[in-house]
């Protein structure tokens, strides 16, 4: 954490309320993502081996390199929110109503299954907040518990806050327990035996890798586990079966909400029959997820019409932006008004075909009134500094709560840039959050962060000029080609990865990617607090070619050689062979 002032902290600036928290979102630099600790959590503690370079390779954008604060009062604030909206769904008119515009199939009896990892979505800040949406597949859960092991600290309060915070143990325990919840409620005596986890072609799916994690946790608990496409399964006198597995329960992550489609109808079937419990299901999509839900939710005459108390009524529409159907009849007022508007798919996830106002061209506005859209008030996003390098990199961010049967079991962030999360940002990507206020007395960065890195003496700071030891981080960048390696300006880096820039004299060839977090003393490198290595690839034009980059089944390993190079470029011909 750092100031333009060399030698103070941000403290004196810092006070104990809303402020506080803003100011940490701005100018806290000490917590960052300590790549080796994720990569032995993916690998060793909760995955298993070759997860790390799968993630790398094929989602290199998934986790953020900063957390996200957020003050008590928000944190309490959502939780309110949940409550408020599972009472109102609890109500008869409600369901009755809705259920009543859904699809035939969401009037099925789910057997008493509540539907796991429900996903609230907000934006806030310290002077804004809003519900944006409901998810009821949200993925990512198994992905933070991950994350919460591999970020560190530097400053003795954020170090205690780190230490309070971090339940990922607990929370793997609660995701086995709530899926057997999900069983015992749908009627069943005996244990729990066998899940499916189903995803329209799994191995495909950008969030694959969380499929594995959610195989190993199940694994490690007794159960038999099986990743599969809808289209796998056979139903045989009223029993579900993968092969020759008999399936119990399906954690469904599938998109296809109704199951309509007909690589679904063997799944569908099985439901409709009460052969599987299916978690989430498509009564749990019909109420809580279908983005028309939150006009009725931010409606005071309806709400009040449903018989929704007051006191729960201020709640929701303090929280959920004002929303409404996108219709011929409102067209019009809708689109002089765009610029302060967001306009989503009823059935949308995932941030697809979702526009902000200020970004609709005729084209698309075309597409939204050809039906099927809802129009939400604006509410700003979050935003997070994640580096104190000139000119400062700002990324949006949004929170999700992970609910179950009405109870808040975590909350995330996710880094972006662009209208909608995207997890296609450098140094975005889901983030743990942090929940403040806290004693502005204990914010002094005068300690780096414990680490494992290979070169913890490497470049050791002698500076008889400097009277303090002034901490400092930065990020450097690094090309490898054959046996050559140079540096990558890192703004440069930056405007090739938003597209902004192209590199031609780098047509059609492929680098191996060296990323370096420096941990600096009077701004002269001391040590690498963390590494990661990537594959960039450039197409003919010099553009970066994403997709053929995630495609290299090679790893990404340094030879001795290229340390050497890398050293030198750092710490200097001289540090180096101090070290040897």
């Amino acid at each position: 954490m750092t100031d333009n002032i060399t030698g103070l902290s941000i403290a004196a600036n810092l006070s104990s309320g809303a402020d506080s928290i803003e100011l940490l979102n701005s100018e806290c630099f000490c917590l960052s993502l300590d790549t080796k600790a994720l990569k032995q959590a993916l690998e060793s503690e909760i995955g298993q081996p070759g997860l790390f370079d799968l993630i790398q390779q094929r989602c290199p954008y998934l986790f953020a390199t900063r957390p996200v604060f957020v003050s008590q009062a928000n944190m309490a604030r959502m939780e309110q929110v949940v409550h408020a909206i599972e009472s109102v769904v609890a109500l008869p008119a409600y369901r009755e109503e809705i259920l009543g515009d859904s699809p035939h199939i969401a009037s099925h009896n789910p057997g008493g299954a509540k539907g796991v990892f429900f996903g609230y979505d907000f934006h806030v800040t310290e002077g804004g907040f809003g519900l944006i949406e409901i998810n009821t597949n949200a993925g990512g859960a198994m992905l933070n518990a991950v994350l919460a092991r591999a970020h560190r600290a530097c400053c003795p309060a954020i170090e205690k806050m780190v230490a309070a915070q971090n339940k990922s143990s607990i929370l793997e325990d609660e995701i086995v327990a709530m899926f057997r919840q999900e069983w015992s409620l749908s009627g069943h005596e005996r244990a729990l035996r066998s899940i499916a986890i189903v995803d329209e072609n799994p191995t495909q799916q950008y969030l694959y890798p969380e499929f594995l994690l959610f195989q190993q946790l199940f694994q490690r608990h007794g159960l038999e586990v099986v990743i599969a496409d809808p289209s796998e399964f056979t139903l045989h006198e009223g029993v579900l079966k993968h092969g020759k597995m008999n399936i119990d329960l399906v954690y469904n992550r599938l998109t296809d909400f109704p199951l309509s489609e007909p690589a679904s109808a063997t799944l569908r079937e099985a439901y409709l029959q009460n052969a599987i419990v299916l978690t989430p299901n498509p009564q749990a999509h019909a109420l809580f997820a279908d983005k028309r839900n939150l006009v009725l939710l931010s409606d005071p005459i309806r709400l009040q019409a449903l018989g929704v108390s007051k006191a729960t009524q201020d709640i929701l529409l303090a929280a959920i932006p004002h929303t409404e159907i996108v219709l011929p009849e409102n067209a019009e007022r809708l689109w002089q008004k765009r610029r302060g508007l967001f306009f989503k798919p009823f059935a949308g996830f995932g941030g697809r075909a979702a526009y902000r106002g200020d970004k609709l061209t005729k084209r698309v506005w075309k597409e939204i009134l050809a039906g099927g859209y809802i129009a939400q008030a604006l509410v700003i996003p979050g935003r997070r500094v994640i580096s104190d390098l000139e000119p400062a990199q700002v990324l949006k961010f949004d929170l999700r709560n992970y609910t179950y049967d009405d109870k808040v079991q975590w909350v995330a962030a996710r880094l972006y840039q662009g209208q909608t999360t995207n997890f296609r940002t450098l140094d975005g990507g889901f983030a743990p959050v942090y929940e403040g206020p806290i004693d502005p007395s204990e914010i002094i960065c005068s300690t780096s962060p414990e680490s494992d890195n290979e070169f913890p003496h490497i470049g050791c700071h002698n500076d008889a000029g400097c009277t303090e030891s002034v901490v400092q981080h930065e990020t450097r960048l690094f090309l490898i080609e054959e046996d050559t390696v140079k540096p990558l300006e890192h703004d440069f880096y930056l405007a090739l990865v938003r597209g902004k820039s192209t590199a031609p004299e780098f047509a059609g060839r492929r680098f191996m990617l060296v990323d370096w977090y420096l941990r600096l003393v009077c701004c002269q490198p001391e040590t690498v607090v963390n590494e990661t290595c990537s594959w960039l690839v450039f197409d003919a034009e010099g553009r970066l070619d994403f997709n053929a980059a995630h495609e290299i089944d090679v790893e990404t390993v340094p030879t001795e050689a290229h340390w050497v190079q890398l050293k030198e470029l750092v710490f200097g011909a001289v540090a180096v062979s101090n070290t040897k």
